[in-house]
């Protein structure tokens, strides 16, 4: 069975959201274009490992060259915030993800790659089954790919960093997110701290 790839090239709007409360909130990264939407689920670390990254390379291509990218140095004011189409059908978890630069169209390369469970009975066989995974360009696991311009990676960026930060607040003594039921702080021996 050959690869099954989800390409948008500027697609119409790619974004990160959420479905569900805080606490129990599931993440998507979520792109379409006309008729055709793609949704993929993830993990909130890598959300926000995402946006983050994509900001920073980003300013690296900003500084690089001198600002003659057609880069943005912010977000747009204008930075998409409705929430994910519906219905909310997830082709894949991700497993890997990966940013790259085409300096020659200056747009950001974005690529979320399934999760894939191998088998084997050392670290040597993982070793060599991750390599002919990589390597297995037809037939690897499902993968969606998306090409955005410097102000559309700055949109996401921004939009998928509010969505990560839009959770559960952070308890004021040690950080962990407050439940609506209550929190037991570690800094306080045990006690149940009200939201």
């Amino acid at each position: 069975m050959s690869r099954q790839v989800f390409l948008y090239d500027h697609p119409e709007r790619f974004v990160a959201g959420t479905v569900g409360l805080p606490g129990r909130r599931s993440f998507f990264l979520q792109a379409s274009a006309g008729s055709r939407v793609t949704s993929v689920g993830l993990e909130k670390t890598q959300v926000a490992a995402l946006a983050e990254r994509m900001d920073e390379l980003l300013d690296e291509v900003v500084r690089r060259t001198g600002g003659s990218a057609h880069v943005p140095a912010v977000a747009p004011s204008d930075t998409d915030t409705a929430p994910l189409d519906t219905p909310i059908e997830e082709e894949f978890r991700v497993g890997t993800m990966a940013l790259a630069w085409d300096s020659d169209e200056q747009l950001m390369i974005v690529e979320a790659q399934a999760l894939v469970e191998l088998d084997a009975e050392s670290d040597e066989d993982l070793a060599e089954a991750e390599e002919r995974l990589l390597q297995d360009e037809e037939n690897g696991p499902p993968m969606l790919r998306v090409r955005l311009t410097g102000a559309q990676a700055r949109a996401f960026a921004k939009r998928a960093l509010d969505v990560v930060n839009a959770g559960r607040p952070p308890c004021p003594l040690c950080s962990l997110p407050l439940d609506p039921e209550g929190h037991v702080c570690p800094r306080q021996n045990g006690y149940r701290r009200g939201a």
